[in-house]
């Protein structure tokens, strides 16, 4: 129970990953903050939580509304604090996907995606990440994708905006290990969720159909377990996936020692190093 009495915060909670990590979690006692749009199945998952003994909040609000996802930054760290002091994981989850040859996308499809996929969860993290930061501990997870590691056809948008949170991810974590903080990056391969029927086509309008590798993969129940597993045991770069998919992760996989290497930079006085050459 590596999570109980923690509050999560877990965006994209309504169904898939997002809904089975609030399941998890609950279930080793943690409260969870739930939000994305459907507050209709937001509340059936809390429902769920609840079944646990969990104390969840539905605090639903559009991820690229950047006012209002403010705005529920500060709702959510003052429930949080009430519980355990302050917000201690966000699950940066909420995404959306693409299936289009990009000779065929309209540039529209491209700023959706990465407004929901990179800018949305940077906006969250930047928002709770000083108070993180004076608290002296927390996890932020960006689940990103297999497709953040390698370039995937038909999805050239939504891997620009996976790649793109890695390297955020990956930046943010050398400069607050040394403030207590952990960052995990998270790569899924294909899951059972709705992510194939809620991509965006070429001209922006929704898919509608699944794909057979997404309707073969793994059960998002399995995939939660496997990540709350390995973000407990500290791993900083967590590949969940099976088959070719996990070849293809495991072989762009960050070295350990190249986080470590970047980490000690900034424990040695790079930013500092940094401010003074500026200064002069």
């Amino acid at each position: 129970m590596a999570f109980a009495g923690e509050v999560a915060w877990i965006t994209g909670a309504s169904s898939g990953i997002g809904a089975a990590m609030a399941r998890a979690l609950a279930a080793e006692g943690a409260h969870v903050i739930l939000s994305g749009r459907n507050e209709e199945a937001l509340a059936e998952v809390a429902a769920d939580c609840a079944k646990s003994n969990a104390t969840a909040l539905v605090l639903p609000f559009e991820a690229t509304d950047h006012p209002a996802g403010l705005a529920a930054a500060e709702q959510a760290w003052a429930w949080a604090a009430e519980r355990s002091g302050g917000i201690d994981i966000l699950f940066n989850n909420a995404g959306i996907s693409q299936r289009s040859l990009a000779i065929d996308t309209d540039y529209a499809v491209y700023e959706r995606i990465i407004a929901v996929d990179l800018l949305a969860p940077i906006a969250l993290t930047q928002a709770v990440l000083g108070r993180m930061v004076a608290r002296g501990k927390g996890r932020i997870a960006m689940v990103s994708s297999v497709a953040g590691k390698v370039g995937a056809p038909m999805r050239t948008a939504y891997s620009a905006a996976k790649f793109g949170l890695i390297g955020y991810a990956d930046a943010l974590r050398t400069e607050v290990t040394g403030e207590g903080l952990q960052v995990h990056v998270i790569a899924p391969g294909s899951v059972r969720t709705n992510v194939s029927r809620n991509a965006l086509n070429a001209d922006g309008s929704r898919r509608g159909v699944s794909d057979k590798a997404i309707d073969k993969g793994l059960d998002p129940a399995d995939a939660a377990a496997a990540i709350l597993a390995a973000m407990a045991a500290g791993e900083r770069e967590i590949i969940v996936a099976r088959g070719f998919e996990q070849e293809i992760g495991e072989a762009c996989r960050t070295p350990e020692a190249i986080f470590d290497k970047m980490a000690a930079m900034v424990a040695n006085g790079y930013a500092k190093k940094m401010e003074q050459a500026s200064v002069e």
